[in-house]
């Protein structure tokens, strides 16, 4: 049995499809009761031992607003410690190695303890959260609003990340391995905007606010103040220049290059109709 969590958010979805490509059997848990095969809210305990009645492996993701590991994710590990669950496949975020102060990096710390079979997923930024997180910039303002700098990022796109979560959950091979995912090229976003304009035939623009004013803005969407930490963090890990490695860890589990920022936007142009 494999459970998907966070399976109706960008990367979950993708995961849903490939295994249902594959003609494979798993159940999903939403936090919603009724919306997923299983009731799972990590922020309720007592829903965690029936999530996970009879699970083999899991596909397991963070919910963004929660980033306190040791509240949240180790009830989840012990609970899974008792049922013999035998692998974990993480979704983490690249540079979870070194970067201690994410949350990622604190659920790996708990997977690797409990001696659970695991593989960690590592991407880099979405191409997709350009049009999740800061869609409403682009549609109506034709602008990206965030404050990297003139720092590059190898983005990824959550597709080749659906298929690198499929493949992973179904060999063994990648049983106690670490992936960083990333794209092929590594981009600034004003070379970003760049490509939006040319496949576009539109103008963008980057505007590279300020964290203050990034973060004025966002708290007014009323985001919270958890994520947008999480979001600033990752902004300034571009703008410092750590997130522009590219890795073959990604072609190499997919057996092909991975999709390029400019067909991200090609296969986009109907979500960015204001």
């Amino acid at each position: 049995m494999i459970l998907i969590t966070g399976a109706t958010g960008n990367v979950g979805r993708e995961v849903v499809r490939q295994l249902n490509n594959e003609g494979v059997l798993f159940e999903t848990a939403s936090h919603r009761k009724g919306q997923g095969d299983r009731y799972l809210n990590f922020e309720d305990v007592s829903s965690i031992s029936g999530a996970l009645e009879g699970v083999d492996s899991i596909f397991l993701m963070r919910p963004p607003q929660l980033a306190d590991a040791n509240k949240y994710f180790r009830p989840f590990i012990e609970e899974a410690i008792k049922q013999k669950v035998n692998h974990i496949v993480f979704l983490s975020v690249l540079g979870a190695d070194k970067n201690k102060i994410v949350p990622h990096a604190k659920i790996e710390k708990l997977i690797i303890e409990s001696n659970i079979p695991y593989t960690f997923l590592r991407p880099s930024f979405f191409m997709q959260n350009l049009l999740t997180q800061h869609g409403e910039e682009l549609r109506k303002k034709h602008d990206i609003y965030v404050p990297a700098g003139k720092g590059k990022t190898s983005f990824i796109d959550v597709r080749d990340i659906g298929v690198a979560a499929m493949k992973t959950l179904l060999n063994k091979q990648h049983i106690w391995k670490a992936y960083d995912l990333t794209g092929n090229e590594a981009l600034s976003y004003q070379e970003a905007a760049e490509i939006f304009s040319n496949k576009t035939g539109e103008t963008f623009t980057y505007s590279n606010p300020s964290i203050y004013e990034f973060w004025k803005t966002y708290r007014k969407k009323g985001i919270s103040t958890d994520k947008i930490v999480v979001m600033i963090g990752i902004y300034t890990t571009a703008k410092i220049g750590l997130a522009k490695r590219v890795t073959n860890d990604l072609r190499e589990i997919l057996g092909c290059a991975p999709i390029s920022f400019a067909q991200f936007v090609q296969d986009s142009m109907s979500l960015l109709k204001n």
